[in-house]
C-alpha cells in the first residue's frame, strides 16, 4: 500500500486528492509555485515544495524537478490530478524509469490516445463506433479536399492532435474547403506544434455524452455510470450531470460496454473517460479517450456512492477493482456546476482579482463543493480561473436540479466577476429542465442565458430588486456610519462630543442622512434618509432624489456581515410620512461585504455592487449646480459640449471615468455652458467643479 504520495497539480484537484489520501492514511506532499505560496493545497499538504515562477513552464509543467522532488520527500507515488502533466506520456514513463508510480494509465496508452486519429484507428479495429470521417496519414490539400466532398457536408476539420476547440474547423460546403484546410493548419501548428489533420462528417445538434471506465492490473474493466457534459461554450464544459438524462437501459449499456472495449484495446489501468457523440437518432460515435480523471468525476461519485481517487490509489498499489460490474449500482441523479472567475457579459474573459468576500453554500450530503480557494485568496491569470465546483445530488433529476438552483442562490462571491447568474439562468431555463439540449444549447439561447432577451415581468422583477438592494444599501450605510462612530468615540477623549455624532441631527428640523451611491450602471443614485421614532424604535424614510418613488419606510441593524433590515413600502402617492399607510411589511436578511469604499449587497435576488461617494443631496433648486461638481476621484474622458453651447436639463456636459467605469455629469437645468474647467485627461478631486451653466429659462426638476 502507497504511504505518501506527491500531488503534481494545484488547485481544487490538488485538495481533493489530498483529502482522500490522507483519510487512507497515505501522507501527502504539495508542490507550489511563485503564485501559490499561501495556496490553500499547500495548506492542506502533510509537506510542500517550491518549483519556481508562476507561469506553468516555471512551475507545474517541469517534469525532471518534480520527479526529483518526489525522490527527495520519499514519495513513491505522483498523482498528476488533470491538465498539467497527466497525459504527457514522457512524464508517465520518467516517473517509471526512476521507481515512482504513476497513478494513472502507462505511457503507451497515453501515448495511444494521443493522437486523435491514431486512436480512431485503434477503435476502429476494436469494433467502437466511429463518425464517418477520414483519419488517414496522407495530408496533402488535394486529398483531404477530395475526402470532405466524398463525405458530404457539413464537415468538421479539426486538429489531430488539438483540443479545447484550437484547430477545428465546420465547413457549409465544397467551396469554403481548403481555405478552412489551411487555416485549421495555422492554428494547429501554433497551438500543438502540429498540423496534421482530420476530418469527419459534422452532426448538427449531437448530445456529449461520456463513460467512466476503470480497470486494473488484474484484467479487470468495468465502467460505472455515464454522464451529459452537452453543457458548453467554446468546447469547454460547463454544467455536467449523471447519469445522462433520457438514454434507454439498452443504449446505456451498449455505450459502456464499447466504453470497455475501447479501454482493454490499448491495455488501460486506472480511471479513464470515452467520450462520445449521441445524434439524434442515438446512434453514438467515439470522440476521445481521456487518459485521467475527468473534472466532472464527483457527479459519478455521488451517483455510485464510490470515491475514486480511492479506487486510483488502490489500484495504483496493485489491488483489485473494489466492485464488479454487476456490483456497480446507480441511485440518483446529480449536477456539476463550474464556478468560475470570469465575465459573461463581456465574452466570458477570465476576472482575476482576490477574493474579498466568500460565502459557499451549506455543504451536506446534497449538496457538495470542490475548491482550491479561501476567502481572501487571489485567482491568479497564471492558471485556470475555476473557483470551485458545486456538485448536487438527490433522488431524482428534478430534486437534484432544485438543490442546484438553491445552492447557486446563496453562493455569495466579491470582489472579481464570475459566472454563478449565468449558471442559474441555465439551471432553470425551461429547455434544460426538460433535458431539451444538445451542445449548441448555449449558442442557442445566449440571449437569455445572459440576460438580454428578457420578459416585461421579469424586467419590472429586477427593477423591484434593484430598487430594494438600493433602499438596503442606502440603510446600511447610515447603520455602517454609526458603528464606525461608536467604535471612534471609545477611543476618543470625548467620547460624548456632538462633533463625532452621526445621527442626523439638525436644529429644528427632522434628523437627515445623505448617501450618493455610483452602482454597476454608472448612475450616481441620490438617497435621503429621513430619521424618526416609531414605536420605540428608530425607522428611517428614504427619499431617492433620482426619480419620483414611493415611500419607504426601513429600520434595521448590524451584526457583523449581515443587514437584517425590515423595508415596508407604501405604493401611494403620499409624499410625506404616514404609518397609518403602511402595508406590505417585508423582513429580509442581506449580507454586505464592504471593501474601503466599494461594497456588494447580496440578497435572495442576486448580488448588487455599489460605491459610496462624497455627494450631497441637495433639496433646494439654489444647489442643482452641485451635480455640475465631481462626486470622486477621477479622470475626464470627453467633452460632450463646447463652451456656449446651449443644452438642456439631464443633457450630457462631459464623461468622467472612475474605478473603470465611465458616467456622464449631465446639466441640472436648461442654460448655456460658461466653462469648462478640465480637459480630457486631466485627473479631478471629488468635489471639484468641473463645468458652468448659466441658467436661460425656469429650471427644470432634477434629471
Amino acid at each position: 500500500m502507497l504511504t505518501k504520495l506527491l500531488i503534481a497539480n494545484r488547485g481544487e484537484i490538488a485538495c481533493r486528492i489530498i483529502k482522500t489520501a490522507q483519510a487512507m492514511g497515505i501522507s501527502t506532499v504539495a508542490l507550489y509555485s511563485d503564485a501559490d505560496i499561501d495556496a490553500r493545497h499547500v495548506a492542506m499538504a502533510d509537506e510542500a515544495f517550491y518549483l519556481g515562477g508562476s507561469a506553468p513552464t516555471d512551475s507545474y509543467l517541469k517534469a525532471d524537478l518534480i520527479v526529483a522532488i518526489a525522490q527527495e520527500a520519499g514519495a513513491k507515488a505522483i498523482h498528476p490530478g488533470y491538465g498539467f502533466l497527466s497525459e504527457n506520456a514522457e512524464f508517465a514513463l520518467k516517473c517509471q524509469q526512476n521507481g515512482i508510480i504513476f497513478v494513472g494509465p502507462s505511457a503507451a496508452a497515453i501515448d495511444s490516445m494521443g493522437s486523435k486519429s491514431a486512436a480512431k484507428a485503434i477503435m476502429a479495429s476494436a469494433n467502437v463506433p466511429l463518425v464517418p470521417g477520414y483519419h488517414g496519414d496522407e495530408q496533402a490539400d488535394d486529398v483531404l479536399v477530395s475526402e470532405a466532398n466524398k463525405m458530404g457536408f457539413p464537415v468538421l476539420i479539426k486538429a489531430a492532435y488539438g483540443g479545447g476547440g484550437k484547430g477545428m474547423r465546420i465547413v457549409e460546403n465544397s467551396a469554403d474547403v481548403l481555405e478552412a484546410i489551411h487555416s485549421a493548419r495555422r492554428e494547429a501548428i501554433s497551438s500543438f506544434g502540429n498540423d496534421k489533420l482530420l476530418i469527419e462528417r459534422y452532426l448538427r445538434q449531437p448530445r456529449h455524452v461520456e463513460v467512466q471506465v476503470f480497470a486494473d492490473s488484474h484484467g479487470h474493466c468495468i465502467y460505472l455510470s455515464d454522464r451529459d457534459c452537452s453543457i458548453q461554450r467554446r468546447h469547454q464544459k460547463v454544467i455536467e450531470e449523471a447519469p445522462a438524462p433520457g438514454l434507454s437501459d439498452a443504449l446505456r449499456i451498449s455505450m459502456g460496454e464499447a466504453a470497455v472495449a475501447a479501454a482493454k484495446a490499448i491495455n488501460y489501468e486506472g480511471a479513464g473517460t470515452v467520450e462520445f457523440l449521441l445524434d439524434t437518432d442515438n446512434s453514438f460515435y467515439f470522440m476521445e479517450m481521456n487518459t485521467r480523471l475527468q473534472v466532472e468525476h464527483p457527479v459519478t461519485e455521488l451517483v455510485t456512492g464510490q470515491d475514486l481517487v480511492q479506487w486510483q490509489l488502490l489500484v495504483a498499489s496493485g489491488r483489485e477493482l473494489p466492485l464488479t460490474q454487476a456490483q456497480v449500482h446507480i441511485q440518483g441523479h446529480a449536477f456539476e456546476a463550474r464556478i468560475y472567475a470570469e465575465d459573461p457579459q463581456n465574452d466570458f474573459l477570465p476576472a482575476c482579482g482576490k477574493l474579498h468576500f466568500l460565502r459557499e453554500p451549506q455543504q451536506s450530503k446534497f449538496v457538495r463543493i470542490d475548491s482550491g480557494v479561501r476567502e481572501k485568496d487571489v485567482i491568479s491569470n497564471f492558471y485556470d480561473p475555476m473557483i470551485s465546483k458545486l456538485i448536487s445530488w438527490d433522488e431524482s433529476r428534478p430534486q437534484a436540479l432544485q438543490r442546484l438552483v438553491h445552492a447557486l442562490s446563496s453562493y455569495q462571491i466579491s470582489g472579481l466577476k464570475h459566472n454563478i447568474e449565468f449558471l442559474a439562468n441555465i439551471a432553470q431555463h425551461k429547455a434544460f429542465k426538460a433535458a431539451n439540449f444538445s451542445t449548441d444549447f448555449i449558442d442557442r439561447y445566449g440571449e437569455s442565458l445572459l440576460g438580454k432577451d428578457i420578459s416585461a415581468a421579469a424586467i419590472r422583477q429586477q427593477s423591484t430588486s434593484r430598487e430594494t438592494a438600493l433602499a438596503l444599501a442606502a440603510l446600511y450605510q447610515v447603520l455602517a456610519r454609526q458603528e464606525d462612530a461608536k467604535r471612534c468615540a471609545v477611543n476618543h477623549k470625548d467620547p460624548y462630543s456632538p462633533w463625532g455624532a452621526v445621527n442626523g441631527f439638525r436644529l429644528n428640523s427632522a434628523n437627515t442622512h445623505h448617501v450618493a451611491l455610483l452602482d454597476d450602471e454608472q448612475q450616481i443614485n441620490h438617497l435621503t434618509l429621513t430619521e424618526t421614532k416609531l414605536a420605540g424604535r428608530t425607522v428611517y424614510q428614504l427619499t431617492h432624489h433620482n426619480q419620483a418613488s414611493h415611500n419607504t419606510v426601513l429600520s434595521g441593524v448590524l451584526a457583523g456581515d449581515k443587514l437584517h433590515a425590515e423595508i415596508t413600502v407604501d405604493n401611494s402617492t403620499a409624499q410625506a410620512f404616514n404609518p397609518a399607510v403602511k402595508h406590505n411589511g417585508h423582513k429580509i436578511k442581506a449580507s454586505v461585504s464592504q471593501v474601503d469604499d466599494d461594497f456588494t449587497l447580496f440578497l435572495y435576488s442576486g448580488s448588487f455592487h455599489f460605491r459610496a461617494i462624497q455627494s450631497e443631496v441637495v433639496e433646494e433648486q439654489d444647489n442643482l449646480d452641485d451635480k455640475l461638481k465631481a462626486p470622486m476621484n477621477g479622470t475626464i474622458v470627453t467633452h460632450l459640449v463646447k463652451v456656449g453651447d446651449t443644452v438642456t436639463a439631464g443633457q450630457g456636459i462631459m464623461v468622467m471615468e472612475a474605478m473603470k467605469m465611465e458616467y456622464t455629469i449631465e446639466s441640472p437645468f436648461n442654460g448655456v455652458v460658461s466653462a469648462l474647467f478640465f480637459d480630457t485627461g486631466e485627473l479631478v478631486s471629488d468635489g471639484m467643479l468641473l463645468a458652468e451653466v448659466e441658467a436661460t429659462s425656469a429650471q427644470a426638476e432634477p434629471a
